[in-house]
């Protein structure tokens, strides 16, 4: 439907301002909300909006804006990214205030951000009280919580919440969502939740090469996906093909899961001579090469016919390995 007739361009059209009374529905009515082609434009863009050269942004050290984003949030912001040990993807209080120090002294990049990922890199899920802890820290210290929320549908769906309940609700800052990793074909969207820090977002928007002519085919699958709970359904079908493939998992000995299955991915230790093997078949990333851990993620299109499969292979190549 959106591509038939003439609209006008650049988001001044009737497919975009439905998806975003979409996004006020689900996020609150006093947000403002912009679209973009990527999740990493999201992320970068979002967070250039919100800081300056000299400040820092504190994230896990398995952040994808640290590990999966070539260096682009260093490069367009010019922050520094302080980064926070983790074995399971979620930053807590007390190692970030190790991060505080210098503040008020111009020889120190100046903490600005603190970014976190729902769900995390590692699978996990943060409560809404474990993101109301880390705002209430950044706001007490005139920071700025910035969420990755690539997979905010998944971690809503495992919590049986909605998404106010894990944005506005928790005093998120700025969020970038994600619609990707959900079904979309492609898209993504920054969010504030305070319209004063979104003053120069669309300046910053066109100067990074993201402001979308025919915006109607970013903002018609946004409006799709957050109709009639889609985003939820999608979501839920993730998760529960990654419960499935882990509790599949755990009956193979040689297999050891490293994580909570909280979300759509299962992290697992296998041995390392079927790593190559399974990925000649199979498109996965090996997490850690010292042990042997690698990243397994289900998606809104996975079957519990690919599972099995799946699984299947991974019995062989194991049998044939070590047997």
């Amino acid at each position: 439907m959106a591509n038939t007739g003439h609209v006008v361009a650049y988001g001044d059209d009737p497919y975009t301002q439905a998806a975003i009374e979409k996004f006020k529905q689900h996020f609150g009515g006093k947000i403002d909300v912009y679209f973009v082609f990527g999740g990493t434009a999201a992320n970068v863009l979002g967070l250039e909006t919100i800081t300056a050269p000299f400040n820092a942004i504190v994230c896990a050290e398995t952040a994808h804006i640290q590990v999966d984003e070539c260096g682009a949030p260093e490069k367009f912001t010019g922050c520094k990214l302080l980064t926070i040990p983790t074995t399971d993807g979620k930053i807590r209080i007390e190692a970030i205030k190790r991060h505080l120090h210098g503040i008020g002294d111009q020889h120190h990049v100046q903490p600005k951000v603190i970014s976190i990922s729902q769900s995390t890199e590692m699978g996990t899920v943060y409560s809404p009280q474990e993101i109301k802890t880390i705002a209430n820290y950044a706001h007490e210290n005139q920071m700025l919580l910035h969420l990755d929320g690539a997979r905010l549908s998944n971690a809503a769906a495992s919590l049986e919440v909605d998404l106010k309940t894990l944005t506005a609700d928790v005093d998120v800052d700025v969020l970038s969502f994600g619609g990707t990793k959900n079904g979309m074909m492609y898209g993504e969207s920054v969010v504030f939740f305070d319209r004063t820090l979104s003053e120069s977002f669309r300046y910053i928007r066109k100067q990074g090469m993201q402001l979308a002519s025919k915006m109607r085919f970013i903002a018609a699958q946004f409006e799709a996906l957050l109709s009639n709970d889609l985003w939820r359904e999608n979501a839920q079908h993730a998760n529960r093909m990654a419960e499935l493939l882990a509790q599949e998992l755990e009956r193979i000995p040689q297999i050891k899961i490293t994580q909570k299955v909280e979300a759509n991915g299962v992290f697992a230790i296998l041995p390392k001579g079927c790593i190559p093997i399974l990925q000649k078949e199979y498109f996965f990333y090996v997490w850690n090469e010292e042990t042997s851990e690698v990243r397994w993620m289900t998606s809104f299109d996975t079957t519990e016919e690919d599972v099995q499969s799946f699984v299947s292979l991974i019995k062989k190549v194991i049998e044939r390995q070590v047997g």
